[in-house]
């Protein structure tokens, strides 16, 4: 899964190395600490180009009646998405790209104490699959985005079993809609190779912390 991440791309960075048109609506940057139900940068298609702009981390499906109604849905496994009720029309017709710079998983030690890993991607950033779509109660709209999940890569399984769905940018445009059909191929582990991994301070346990130094990795033997 990915319940956690990073992005320290300014958004002029970030709308060169889309190709996007940027909103007025970005949330703050660099970000050391994204967390569920935050505004985070997403790039989607529209009629006139791509667009850069702040969509909620927490997919509202038709029937909620407010954005608290029912389960938290950051994530959307790879294997499901096209067949939940939840998910279908939106990995059919509205998919988008979220920036990132590296995510964050768990492991335990002995005694059951979660420690937190960064796991880093390519040094220009990176985009996960995602999925949106547009939540109203009549008086408010609320764009809303998932980010999609899938089997852990080589690089990162012996941390955790999932991992989020990273597209090359040679992948973009299909994973966009802008390149035709097929991008549900586009939905398996990165190459060996993508991610780094290492273990960060235990601050990231509070999705209160911030700083550059939350993805600073620890001395050995910390």
């Amino acid at each position: 899964m990915c319940g956690r991440y990073a992005l320290t791309l300014p958004p002029d960075a970030m709308a060169r190395l889309f190709e996007a048109q940027p909103a007025n609506d970005l949330p703050a940057l660099p970000d050391y600490n994204i967390c569920p139900t935050t505004g985070v940068a997403t790039v989607w298609r529209e009629e006139t180009g791509r667009r850069l702009g702040a969509m909620r981390w927490g997919f509202l499906p038709q029937w909620y009646d407010t954005p608290t109604d029912g389960p938290l849905l950051i994530n959307a496994r790879a294997e499901t998405v096209a067949e939940k009720p939840a998910f279908a029309r939106a990995a059919r017709e509205r998919r988008c790209l979220v920036p990132a710079s590296g995510f964050y998983e768990w492991t335990k030690d002995e005694s059951g104490v979660r420690l937190p890993w960064y796991l880093a991607g390519p040094e220009g950033g990176m985009a996960f699959a995602g999925i949106w779509r547009d939540w109203t109660d009549g008086t408010q709209t609320v764009r809303s985005c998932a980010i999609v999940t899938c089997p852990a890569s080589a690089d990162i399984v012996h941390i955790h079993d999932r991992m989020p769905v990273i597209l090359s940018p040679e992948d973009w445009a299909l994973w966009l809609g802008e390149a035709g059909h097929g991008a549900a191929r586009l939905m398996r582990p990165a190459p060996e190779g993508t991610l780094r991994a290492w273990r960060v301070d235990r601050r990231v346990n509070s999705n209160r912390a911030e700083g550059p130094g939350l993805i600073e990795p620890l001395d050995d033997g910390a």
